[in-house]
């Protein structure tokens, strides 16, 4: 096979990978499962508490679940600021990635000269980069407040644990930074000039 149809083939294969890590980190803003905690050691008797970015919820044995959005968002920390600010940067920027990248790439024949379609790729690819280190950060810095809370015997509170929606987060984050980079990699090689 001639070099341009193995780089389009590989810029086909790391927009479909971007693009299921951008749906997966997507999903994760809606899910209720970012912290959850189990009270109770009869079954009949068990309440779970869950939350996300959001709000706060509970459920009993029934199967009645009660949600509760957050109050004052004035009166909420720093950390869940920054934590919703850089999911949401996630998410546009994995947007404009997508876009930028299916105008660029070789197969859609949407642009100039293969130069400039390169360049195009090139800045899709960091998009998808940044998008992909935005959710990484978010979901890492949870987790890692979740367990020093969980792990600190001084904390008196409520102790959670890390929720099925952050290892989804991760997933989607690495496909992001693992397509973003070799999308990068290759495009650069192409559209920019090397001395």
């Amino acid at each position: 096979m001639k070099y341009r149809t193995v780089v389009m083939y590989m810029e086909i294969g790391c927009f479909v990978s971007c693009l299921c890590g951008w749906i997966l980190v997507c999903s994760t803003l809606p899910t209720e499962y970012w912290t959850f905690s189990e009270v109770g050691s009869i079954v009949l008797t068990t309440s779970n508490y869950y939350s996300n970015l959001w709000r706060d919820c509970i459920s009993d044995t029934t199967g009645v679940s009660d949600c509760k959005d957050y109050p004052s968002m004035l009166a909420l920390p720093a950390f869940l600021h920054a934590c919703r600010a850089l999911a949401v940067c996630a998410v546009i920027t994995g947007f404009f990635g997508g876009v930028l990248t299916l105008v660029g790439m070789k197969c859609t024949k949407i642009g100039g000269s293969e130069v400039a379609n390169a360049r195009v790729t090139f800045a899709g690819g960091l998009t998808y980069l940044v998008s992909g280190f935005c959710g990484m950060i978010t979901y890492s810095w949870w987790a890692n407040k979740v367990i020093t809370e969980f792990l600190d015997p001084n904390f008196r509170a409520q102790k959670f644990e890390i929720g099925a929606a952050v290892f989804v987060g991760w997933g989607g984050s690495i496909l992001l930074l693992s397509g973003g980079t070799v999308l990068t990699y290759f495009s650069g090689k192409e559209g920019l000039p090397t001395r």
